[in-house]
């Protein structure tokens, strides 16, 4: 099986992450294209042996990627072509159709109540998106939140699928000697109380509740993990604050292994470092961050996070929901280094985001849409002739022909 990818970017983010595990993890021959700037993932995806193509794409009105992205598609001869991502997805379905790809399977990762991808849903956003899914064999939701969202916005249940993003749960297990590293390369001291963070700083994130729930309590250390336009803004409200050396903001971090001693830690090393994780965003649609952090032992404030929320409580123990306000938010800190949080055992809730079992599921519905899609492309029967059956006293016409003209020749 032959499948494309189509993703709008390879930016650092949870989908760019999510799409390079499953790449792993696939039992088919991947090939990626990217529409927008290729990012630091792109690099990371052709070294896992994964070819990256970067269409071009100008800005979200380039219609000229279009029939560039079908004559790719047509070119590769896919069995099927894999969205992620608004623009990916409004793009990829309509070139693909083009391109004569029945096979057709979207990824909705970042379909918020209000926001998609971080920008405002609005009537225009709803309509192009419900149009282009028709175009398309199936919608894969990241949980059953945004499952719901879909079917809210019209798409029909047969076309949705729920896989959950999935998590290598070894690579973020708890470490004291990793602990231990990572804070003495940060200056923290071995008794510090720690909050940490991870994600695209963008407002919708809201890091700017965690960043002035930190500034309210002395000697507590934040490290934010993440790229975005609003890195500098936080910078400034935290030295605003006079908190800037406690809150250290270190860019965007992929990859398991620790980069060598002056860079900032990897992830893992980041979640081994903390005390205590907090997602204070209050419309995710799945809450990657979070569950990573609880493969960690970690406590988690979370104001979203669907990938807990859908789960009975026994499921995640360690995570709570609180209220995206700066009060709040500075309270449940405040008890939690009161009565020092130390680690917790890994939850069940994240043995059931392995990403083998997502990537096997993902496979099933690629073999699903393939065969609709053979069975569409299939022509007509075309049914048997039965003799007739003539009234009595009737009788057909002679078959011979009747004498014609001269047929006219090919010239004329």
């Amino acid at each position: 099986m032959k499948v494309l990818h189509v993703i709008t970017g390879l930016e650092v983010g949870g989908a760019e992450l999510q799409l390079r595990l499953l790449l792993r993890r696939l039992p088919a021959r991947c090939e990626v294209i990217t529409l927008t700037t290729p990012g630091p993932l792109a690099a990371a995806i052709e070294a896992d042996g994964i070819p990256v193509t970067h269409l071009g794409m100008t800005d979200n009105r380039d219609l000229s990627a279009i029939p560039r992205l079908a004559a790719l598609i047509r070119a590769g001869g896919y069995d099927v072509v894999h969205t992620h991502l608004y623009r990916a997805c409004v793009y990829g379905r309509i070139a693909a159709r083009l391109a004569g790809v029945r096979a057709v399977v979207a990824t909705e990762h970042s379909l918020g109540d209000a926001v998609i991808e971080g920008r405002r849903l609005t009537r225009g956003v709803r309509a192009l998106y419900r149009a282009t899914e028709r175009l398309g064999s199936a919608t894969v939701a990241v949980s059953d939140t945004v499952a719901a969202r879909l079917r809210r916005w019209g798409v029909p249940e047969r076309r949705i699928h729920v896989i959950p993003n999935g998590v290598e749960a070894h690579r973020f297990a708890y470490d004291p000697a990793v602990r231990a590293t990572v804070r003495a390369r940060l200056g923290l001291p071995p008794d510090a109380f720690v909050v940490g963070g991870v994600g695209r700083l963008v407002p919708g994130k809201r890091f700017d509740v965690l960043v002035r729930a930190v500034t309210r309590l002395p000697g507590v250390q934040l490290l934010l993990a993440g790229d975005g336009p609003e890195r500098e803004p936080l910078r400034r409200l935290a030295e605003q604050f006079g908190s800037g050396d406690r809150i250290r903001l270190l860019g965007a971090r992929e990859g398991a292994e620790e980069p060598p001693a002056g860079e900032a830690p990897s992830i893992p090393g980041l979640l081994s470092a903390i005390d205590v994780f907090v997602s204070p965003s209050p419309d995710e649609a799945f809450g990657l961050a979070a569950v990573e952090a609880l493969a960690s032992g970690l406590h988690v404030l979370y104001g979203s996070c669907p990938a807990v929320e859908d789960l009975p409580e026994d499921q995640a123990p360690g995570a709570r929901r609180v209220s995206p306000g700066v009060h709040e938010l500075t309270a449940e800190l405040r008890e939690l280094r009161r009565t020092g949080p130390g680690r917790l055992p890994v939850p069940p809730v994240v043995r059931r985001y392995d990403v083998a079992r997502s990537a096997q599921d993902l496979m099933a519905v690629y073999e699903a849409a393939i065969a609709s899609a053979r069975r569409r492309s299939r022509p007509a029967p075309v049914p048997t002739p039965q003799p007739a059956v003539l009234p009595p006293g009737v009788s057909l016409p002679d078959p011979s022909p009747a004498p014609s003209p001269a047929r006219r020749t090919a010239s004329r």
